[in-house]
C-alpha cells in the first residue's frame, strides 16, 4: 500500500510539473511572421499583467478606429530593457511594429515600439535570450 502511494505521488507530482510547459504558447500558435505591420497610433492602456504584458493602441484609418491589443513579453523582461511604469501611458502618440494574429490580424506580437516624437529611441524590442527559443522571427 505505501508503494503504490508513493507512486500515486510521484506521478502526480510529475504530471503538476509538466502542465506549465505544456500550456504556454509559442509564436507560432498566434501570429503569422508574414503579416508584419507598423502603425502610428495612440495608447489606450498598458497591462502590466503575467505570463505576457499588453499594449492596447488605438490606430485611425480611413476614418475607422481600430484597437490592436499587442503582446509582449512578461513585465520583469520589459523593466529589464529599461521600462518602467510610466514610460508608456494612456494619451500617448506611438509608431510601432509587429506581427498581426492569425486568427484576429488586430491582436498581435509586438516587436517594437517608440514614441512618435522619438522614432528612433524604442522603449521596446522584441529580443532577449528567450525569443528563438519560442519561434519568434529573427529581426
Amino acid at each position: 500500500m505505501r508503494r503504490t502511494f508513493g507512486i500515486l505521488v510521484a506521478v502526480v507530482g510529475l504530471v503538476a510539473l509538466a502542465v506549465p510547459a505544456v500550456a504556454h504558447h509559442g509564436f507560432d500558435t498566434e501570429y503569422d511572421a508574414k503579416k508584419k505591420v507598423k502603425f502610428e497610433g495612440v495608447v489606450k492602456q498598458v497591462a502590466w499583467t503575467n505570463p505576457h504584458m499588453r499594449v492596447y493602441i488605438d490606430v485611425t484609418e480611413g476614418g475607422k478606429v481600430t484597437t490592436w491589443n499587442m503582446e509582449l513579453t512578461s513585465p520583469n523582461s520589459v523593466q529589464r530593457q529599461g521600462w518602467g511604469r510610466n514610460s508608456l501611458l494612456p494619451g500617448d502618440k506611438v509608431v510601432f511594429e509587429g506581427y498581426g494574429g492569425k486568427v484576429m490580424e488586430s491582436r498581435g506580437s509586438l516587436a517594437r515600439i517608440a514614441k512618435l516624437e522619438a522614432p528612433d529611441k524604442p522603449l521596446f524590442v522584441q529580443g532577449g535570450p528567450e525569443s528563438a527559443s519560442q519561434g519568434y522571427p529573427q529581426q
